[in-house]
């Protein structure tokens, strides 16, 4: 069910317009920081590492990460290409926590993927990779950032770095053994930092968080019943002649203006606010969408 048109992804339905100097005095509100940001600061979804999953409601749109995780990304398109999560469900949903689909039974075998693969909780490098930080009064990691838009967090030097399970974060299902995960994947459904480190975290929805919201209650977690939360299409968005990720571009979380944008929320400007907090949590920043266009 691929869904063509799409509605505007920027509050407000923002216009594009070149980059206007901030006046030291009068700080940017973060929607003026969206409006006047320059189209150079904003990318184009990656269709080779999107994926677009077909609900009852809609579709989801999902960016993967195979920076921080590539085999999963690696193992997961082809499970998506092969068809196995065709007849298969979302049929687990905790209020508040996850949902998360595939194969119930646990009886499908993949044709060519792995049915499980070694975890892959922390990417460690030699040099440090280069995040942009957020506030560090972080209880669950040293530095805490983003990195090709995805929300992460990083030890001190920098060297080990993890995707952090905030809203929309996207990831496999394990047991109790590590590296028994590979083919029941999750959507978080709040913000739960204790679950970084424990599992392999590989991508996060774009847009359609509200289709994944909308899915049945029921409790059904023991029944193979594919009508319940059926998974209506599972394909990558490179397959696709078009589709909604074709259609978004989202802002560079290494630009100017996204490092504006942090500094709007940590402090807002709107004359509302009678309070500043005078700090921003990681997961409290969603990196800004819009519908792709071109700047005149």
């Amino acid at each position: 069910m691929i869904r063509k048109p799409l509605i505007s992804l920027v509050v407000g339905a923002l216009a594009v317009t070149s980059t206007v100097s901030q006046s030291n005095d009068k700080p940017l509100s973060p929607a003026k920081v969206i409006a006047q940001s320059s189209q150079n600061e904003w990318r184009a979804l990656d269709l080779e590492n999107t994926l677009i999953l077909s609900l009852n409601t809609g579709d989801v749109v999902i960016e993967l990460n195979p920076l921080l995780a590539p085999n999963h990304v690696a193992n997961f398109k082809t499970l998506v290409r092969e068809g196995f999560y065709k007849d298969l469900n979302i049929y687990r949903f905790v209020e508040g926590f996850v949902a998360q689909g595939g194969d119930i039974s646990e009886k499908k075998q993949p044709k060519t993927a792995s049915k499980s693969i070694a975890a892959e909780f922390i990417k460690t490098t030699q040099k440090p990779i280069a995040i942009q930080l957020v506030d560090p009064q972080d209880g669950y990691a040293d530095k805490t950032g983003f990195l090709n838009g995805f929300a992460v967090a990083q030890n001190a030097t920098g060297t080990q770095t993890w995707q952090t399970h905030c809203i929309g974060n996207f990831a496999m299902a394990r047991g109790n053994e590590l590296d028994s995960g590979g083919t029941e994947f999750y959507v978080i459904l709040g913000n739960h930092r204790y679950l970084d480190l424990n599992i392999t975290s590989f991508g996060r929805v774009v847009t359609g968080i509200e289709h994944i919201q909308r899915l049945d209650r029921k409790a059904k977690t023991t029944i193979e019943d594919v009508s319940f939360n059926p998974i209506r299409n599972f394909v990558v968005a490179a397959d696709l002649s078009d589709s909604p990720a074709h259609n978004i571009e989202v802002m560079k979380t290494n630009s100017d203006s996204f490092k504006q944008y942090i500094e709007s929320r940590r402090n807002r400007p709107e004359p509302w606010f009678h309070h500043q907090a005078n700090y921003i949590d990681v997961c409290g920043l969603n990196v800004p969408k819009r519908a792709k266009t071109t700047e005149k």
